[in-house]
């Protein structure tokens, strides 16, 4: 078992680039399944059916979004469950056998809840904006960049435009895209299908063409669980399940139906400093300094931006969403564009010099899925609007704290940025 999870996870360190999805409603093969892979299977209902292999276990069990089942083990040694209907988009799952997490070793792995899971995907009849068309298409680059505030090799995705390698001498406005806890920078496109979502958006003309910029926000460490970043509220894809997982807010709570051992997430106006929920933390200092420092001037010295306060934006999702909100407010000189994916608001009490911060931000950006608890950043949306700032907020319909409310998130976010 151990010889098999580590080729298991040599396979799942190769970047996987599948971003389709079937849009029929019959019955079909995950798309993330390998050739001939029948299982999982959509079902027309949107249930899922797993099927596993292992003929010596004396349990197996699927872990859905982080909720557990039991599975039944056939006369062949194959073991089947199959799920109640799923919520349209992305969703991870993994095995547990016998009580260790193993990977499905016929479809393709994803990085998610501090550990490598698999996937499936649930078509939306509204998810034309995050399917391949046939349009002009941006470059995604692997980049490594060398950080000299933490003395390491960094490991970035960049996205730039479908016309960036036509047009020379053009510069470009920035967006600086964070995962959420438990992940890294290679979630928004793999889950997130961000160079998709913004390919489609600059062909139909709803968004200027921009580069986009992903980084590992939190680093392995001694005291995370498995040496993968630090667990804690809002970790992984968190909570991932339709209805389910903690609501990274201050003042949030925890959303409804969350699991066991959610807390409600630290606050996000806290300046700098470790935050986090039970079992760990995150260091935003790290990382900002790290943003500031290096990475930043890496991106401006290397790729034809435009660099200034007012053509660059950051956001980002739960834990990403609350590092974007310290860092932005703390460096107004530095980000014009703010967007908060499930995680927190700005309230206007925060705001200490409304003059300066109105002059400064062009656009404050706040989105919850409908199931989960947006109440605060609904209302601070609509304050900071009295107050003259450019605000908005957006709500997902019939999604919790999931993929399905940030690939949203981003269609609604990317059209607001540089006009």
């Amino acid at each position: 078992m151990k010889n098999t999870i580590i080729a298991l996870a040599m396979l799942a360190s190769i970047p996987a680039m599948a971003q389709t999805s079937v849009s029929t409603t019959a019955a079909h093969p995950s798309p993330y399944n390998f050739a001939r892979v029948q299982y999982p299977q959509i079902e027309a209902d949107g249930r899922v059916t797993f099927h596993f292999s292992a003929p010596d276990a004396q349990k197996v069990q699927v872990s859905i979004v982080s909720a557990t089942h039991d599975m039944i083990k056939g006369e062949n040694g194959v073991w089947s469950y199959t799920s109640d209907p799923q919520a349209p988009g992305f969703h991870n799952y993994w095995m547990i056998v016998d009580g260790a997490i193993v990977l499905d070793p016929n479809v393709e792995s994803f990085v998610g809840y501090s550990h490598l899971c698999n996937g499936f995907e649930i078509p939306d009849p509204d998810g034309s904006f995050y399917e391949i068309k046939d349009v002009p298409h941006g470059n995604l680059q692997y980049k490594n960049y060398y950080s000299k505030t933490t003395s390491s090799w960094r490991h970035i995705y960049v996205y730039t435009p479908p016309d960036y390698e036509a047009k020379k001498s053009t510069r470009y406005p920035v967006l600086y895209l964070q995962h959420g806890g438990g992940e890294d920078y290679r979630v928004w496109t793999k889950m997130g299908r961000a160079n998709v979502i913004l390919d489609n958006l600059i062909a139909e003309g709803k968004a200027k063409p921009m580069i986009i910029v992903m980084e590992t926000s939190v680093d392995p460490s001694p005291g995370a669980r498995g040496g993968g970043p630090v667990r804690g509220a809002g970790a992984g894809a968190p909570g991932g399940g339709r209805g389910a997982g903690p609501a990274a807010a201050a003042g949030a709570g925890v959303a409804p139906g969350a699991g066991p051992g959610a807390a409600p997430a630290a606050g996000a106006g806290a300046a700098g400093g470790r935050r986090g929920g039970p079992g760990g933390g995150f260091n935003v200092t790290d990382f900002e300094n790290r943003l500031l420092g290096d990475l930043i001037p890496f991106i401006d010295a290397n790729f034809r931006t435009k660099a200034s306060q007012a053509n660059r934006a950051m956001a980002g999702l739960s834990m990403g969403g609350m590092q974007t909100h310290t860092i932005t407010m703390a460096h107004l000189d530095t980000f014009s564009h703010i967007g908060l994916f499930s995680g927190g608001s700005i309230p206007v009490s925060e705001i200490t010099d409304m003059k300066a911060f109105k002059k400064n931000v062009k656009l404050v950006f706040f989105s919850y899925g409908s199931l989960e608890n947006g109440a605060s950043a609904k209302a601070a949306a609509a304050a900071l609007k009295d107050a003259g700032v450019n605000s908005s907020y957006y709500e997902s319909p019939g999604t919790a704290h999931e993929w399905q409310s940030w690939r949203r998130s981003l269609r609604e976010f990317a059209p607001l940025l540089f006009r």
